[in-house]
């Protein structure tokens, strides 16, 4: 005896080896055994053999007509009896299992109702159910030529319309981004080279921009209408008058000095940071741009500030005004150390903007002892001892001297980048007077107990904390970010907590409250994707140097097995040629290809060069 049954939703047969009184023990075509409940048993036959029974019925269900079977049917029906009408007689096990078959493949016309029973499917419903499925066919008929057009390098309108969508975030619930994968499948293409072969792509500096516009600015990286913002109240004027050292082309003055020759030949420093706080209420208008960006996003040739331009006009410290400032004060002793400090919540009259590009002559000057001549040259002299000594004190370096910082200008298309070595006499007076403000303030505030955000580090990974604890690798018991708010949210959140308790008031936050918590994490996130963004277009216009610069071979230095760090470019690559060298091995590669799209440089291996890297094992650290 022949069983045709159903498993787990599959018609199959088998032949009968024994039989109880609940089940069979039935043999597959295949040779496999298996038991099959009674209750699964939906026909009985004994000819034809098994395996020809669900052949001859594939053969019977593919000359059924669907529609004409559906209109045979009405209610709840059993499949024999179907077939029995079908058929004007008793069918035979093929006939049966045919319509079966056919039942089973047509869930639209009938719908299951238990062992071999079916319901045709209400005709309203089924008009419905059919006009879907047409509306597919043609879609998907609509797929295959655009992915057909594709292929051939012809982009229809309605994906070129979605060029950005589909470069950045593609919609897989869109025709045509299944179009447009399908197309990459079949070409072998990522889709930038696709767009890109479809003529499409255009410039590559903007493929690479528009994904950081994409990512944070989609609807416009202008800034919403929003009010004038002014400090709110009336402040003292400071007796000094400050000065800032900046980059040429800072327009966000977040900070600026004062030293003041006291008559026993001691010193009053004055470190003097941009006090938006005073004009921008947590949980305004102004508050909420800047808790949508949360930090001033930096790349080569352009900028996306944090606050809107008058905003930053309003408190940034520039030349020729008395701004809102929060001015920290210390005596200097014999040591070079600060005595003590106080703070204070001022104005404070800005006498000059320095700029590294014209004061960068006095590091080699301070170190030689020797004079430049320039305005305010004994003033960031004192400062710079006052810098060693405070690095001194605290063990640690305030900034790596091996490594090179890179400032890249970008002028019509043109790149000039220009290294600048860490721990110079001036990076690290400006380095060191901001860790003494952060971490005098961060002190004020833990011992107040009043909430900030703490920039931790512990066994190599910086994070933040509500918390304050130690920061590891800049030798302090804490350290709270705070010396730039005109950039920073987290500086913003943390100059509101340290107004209030300079002035007495209560703090805008507790240590619990959400938009802290929330303003933390968020922050967190943000800053790590504008650094990912930064470096990317650091090494796309690095990899455009090359190119404009003509350039067939680049000098590195080995860091470990085939990882080089290229000399004159914040790049460190990988290069597949390298023979097994030592760290720190200077090596000289030949440029074969640049590919901008993908930001990627394929060197070869040429020649060992005399000499060695000072840091073969050093890679650009986290930020303190």
């Amino acid at each position: 005896m022949q069983v045709l049954y159903e498993e787990e939703g599959e018609v199959k047969v088998g032949s009968v080896l024994a039989q109880a009184p609940a089940s069979f023990q039935v043999e597959s075509p295949h040779g496999r055994r298996s038991k099959v409940k009674q209750a699964s048993v939906l026909l009985t036959f004994e000819a034809p053999a098994a395996g020809e029974l669900l052949e001859q019925a594939r053969r019977y269900a593919d000359e059924l007509d669907t529609d004409f079977l559906w209109q045979c049917s009405s209610g709840e029906f059993d499949f024999r009896g179907l077939a029995r009408d079908y058929v004007g007689r008793e069918p035979s096990p093929t006939e049966a299992a045919g319509v079966l078959l056919k039942l089973h493949s047509a869930p639209m016309y009938f719908y299951r109702r238990g062992k071999g029973r079916f319901q045709a499917a209400p005709a309203e419903t089924l008009k419905l159910a059919l006009a879907s499925l047409e509306k597919k066919k043609r879609l998907q008929e609509q797929v295959e030529r655009w992915t057909r057009a594709l292929a051939r390098a012809e982009c229809p309108p309605e994906i070129a319309a979605l060029k950005d969508e589909l470069l950045y975030a593609p919609d897989r619930n869109k025709v045509e981004t299944r179009a447009f994968e399908d197309a990459c499948k079949q070409t072998g293409l990522s889709a930038a080279r696709l767009f890109e072969r479809c003529g499409l792509l255009g410039d590559s500096h903007a493929y690479h921009l528009n994904r950081f516009l994409h990512e944070f600015f989609p609807r416009s990286a202008e800034f919403p209408p929003h009010p004038v913002a002014t400090a709110a109240e009336e402040l003292p004027l400071a007796e000094a008058r400050a000065f800032s050292l900046d980059e040429v082309g800072t327009t966000e003055i977040d900070d600026a000095f004062s030293v003041v020759r006291l008559g026993d030949g001691r010193l009053r420093v004055g470190v003097h940071i941009a006090a938006p706080a005073l004009g921008i209420a947590p949980g305004s208008a102004l508050d909420a741009i800047a808790r949508d960006r949360l930090s001033t996003a930096y790349m080569p040739g352009r900028k996306y500030t944090m606050l809107p331009d008058d905003t930053v006009a309003a408190f940034s410290l520039d030349h020729g005004t008395a701004q809102p400032a929060v001015s920290l004060y210390f005596e200097v002793g014999a040591d070079g150390l600060p005595l003590g400090t106080h703070s204070r919540v001022e104005r404070v009259a800005i006498a000059a903007n320095l700029r590294h590009a014209q004061y960068d002559v006095l590091n080699g000057a301070f170190e030689k002892g020797a004079r430049a001549g320039l305005d305010y040259e004994d003033e960031l002299g004192a400062l710079w001892r006052i810098a060693l000594a405070l690095e001194k004190r605290r063990g640690r370096p305030s900034t790596g001297a091996a490594i090179l910082d890179y400032t890249f200008f970008v002028e019509d298309g043109r790149v000039r980048i220009v290294p600048r070595k860490r721990g110079s006499p001036l990076d690290k007076l400006v380095s060191e007077m901001m860790i003494l403000v952060n971490t005098s303030w961060g002190e004020l505030l833990a011992e107040r107990d009043v909430a900030a955000i703490y920039r931790v580090q512990s066994t190599g990974k910086v994070r933040l904390s509500v918390h304050p604890e130690a920061h590891e690798g800049l030798g302090v018991g804490c350290y709270a970010w705070m010396s730039s708010p005109l950039r920073r949210y987290v500086d913003l959140v943390n100059q509101w907590q340290l107004v209030a308790s300079l002035q007495g008031r209560r703090a805008p936050f507790t240590r619990t409250a959400e938009g802290l918590l929330s303003a933390l994490r968020a922050f967190e996130i943000t800053y790590a994707r504008y650094d990912e963004h930064q470096r990317a277009m650091e090494t796309y216009w690095s990899l455009r140097w090359l190119l404009q610069e003509g350039r067939d071979a680049i000098d590195g230095a080995v860091i470990r097995e085939t990882l080089v760090r290229l000399e004159g470019l914040p790049m460190v690559i990988r290069a597949a040629s390298l023979p097994d060298l030592a760290p720190g091995t200077r090596v000289r590669l030949a440029v074969k290809k640049i590919d901008l799209i993908e930001r990627s440089l394929e060197t070869q291996f040429r020649e060992v060069l005399p000499g060695a890297d000072p840091s073969p094992d050093e890679i650009p650290e986290q930020k303190a």
